[in-house]
């Protein structure tokens, strides 16, 4: 039974959409993210509602699509984020499985060890029970 490297598996075994989603994932699922996209939403709707209407590029009611767009971007992203999820989840699998192959040799080399370590005390017992007498 050979040890794998369950990383090379995994990324060998990647479509390149599946990398795509890991990648969205990897980048939008971080608190960073959620800090840029709340500020920059917190930007837009405080500009366009109290500075100087001269300078509003997006005055009331039309910064409601700023909203909407927010909302279709997370309704678009949650799809994105489960698939990232799901192939994850896919590598946690490979990895187990790897873990309990390599369970399984080290249970089997242990069982060899075990008979050869009763082997030698036995025949250390024969020694000296040879040498007593």
């Amino acid at each position: 039974m050979e040890i794998k490297n369950t990383n090379h598996i995994y990324k060998e075994k990647l479509k390149k959409t599946e990398r795509f989603a890991i990648w969205i994932t990897d980048r939008i699922g971080t608190i960073g993210f959620f800090f840029i996209i709340f500020s920059w939403t917190l930007l837009w709707l405080g500009w366009n509602m109290f500075v100087p209407i001269q300078f509003r590029f997006d005055p009331y009611p039309a910064f409601v699509l700023w909203l909407f767009i927010s909302n279709m971007i997370q309704i678009f992203l949650m799809p994105l984020l489960m698939v990232g999820q799901n192939l994850q989840a896919k590598r946690a699998e490979i990895r187990a499985e790897n873990d309990f192959n390599v369970n399984i040799k080290a249970e089997k080399e242990i069982a060899v060890l075990m008979k050869e370590m009763k082997e030698l005390k036995d025949m250390i017992q024969q020694l000296s029970k040879h040498q007593t007498l």
